[in-house]
């Protein structure tokens, strides 16, 4: 009977170890330098930020998958949404308001870049894989979630070959739908421009949030500690945001059945 329980004990233990977030963990050092330099908007990010848009946007404008697919591999925008969700659990406020901030700026330049593209092109009609960004549902809300789980878990592994960020840069399409609001608005497409402008708030909450979770889950540092009051404040605050979000999505998939 002990050997039994032994060996289920041992059992339970290898598959605990098996899936530990913990096991393989960089330090707290090297997370937050590897997040925060990430989500670094400086010179050299925006311009890459910028032919990062051209790029996909000249992809979306002739139908180029392969192109929209190297735009969203060099594309910086993924660091700042990593870099916020950090300073959110490490309760740093200042710091979440600068990343915040600097996504912010991120966002403007993209759409801005993505408009005068579409205002120039003599391509007008919308292609294929401009309409594609305008009909987002709940698999993306999935794609988003898990993607940003596989980019946190990857982000602060040990190992400093990260090959997790490149496939989900291109899961998780960040740059399409922003170069699709470009279109929208050089084009007077204000339908197009609902669809793509949710579809991007689904991609960068749901990160946010799975970035928040594993970072949660690793015990980061925290700046100042919060009392259960504001945590379930915080909590209650967080639950509500992701239903609001994810309503419509759901909605959509109904809507998709026939």
């Amino acid at each position: 009977m002990n050997m039994e329980n032994n060996q289920k004990e041992t059992m339970k233990e290898k598959f605990k170890k098996m899936f530990s977030l913990s096991e393989d963990s960089a330090s707290n050092e090297e997370i937050r330098a590897r997040l925060l330099d990430g989500g670094k908007v400086t010179g050299t990010n925006m311009c890459v930020l910028v032919c990062a848009m051209v790029i996909a946007s000249v992809g979306l404008n002739v139908g180029s998958t392969a192109v929209i697919i190297g735009a969203m591999l060099i594309s910086p925008l993924m660091g700042s949404i990593l870099a916020s969700a950090y300073a959110s659990v490490s309760t740093d406020y200042p710091l979440l308001r600068k990343h915040a901030l600097g996504f912010g700026v991120q966002i403007a330049i993209s759409v801005t870049a993505a408009m005068i593209y579409f205002l120039l092109s003599p391509v007008k009609e919308p292609t294929v894989e401009l309409l594609a960004r305008t009909s987002p549902n709940f698999f993306d809300v999935l794609i988003a979630f898990f993607g940003g789980l596989a980019g946190i878990i990857g982000q602060t592994r040990e190992d400093k070959a990260n090959t997790v960020i490149p496939g989900v840069a291109i899961a998780t399409a960040l740059m399409p739908p922003l170069c699709t609001c470009g279109y929208s608005i050089a084009n007077g497409r204000w339908d197009m421009l609902l669809g793509a402008g949710y579809l991007f708030i689904i991609n960068t909450y749901f990160i946010f949030l799975s970035a928040g979770i594993i970072l949660s889950v690793l015990k980061i540092p925290k700046v100042k500690e919060l009392t259960e009051k504001q945590w379930k404040r915080r909590r209650y605050r967080m639950i509500r945001n992701t239903i609001i979000i994810a309503i419509p999505s759901i909605l959509a998939v109904y809507s998709m059945l026939p």
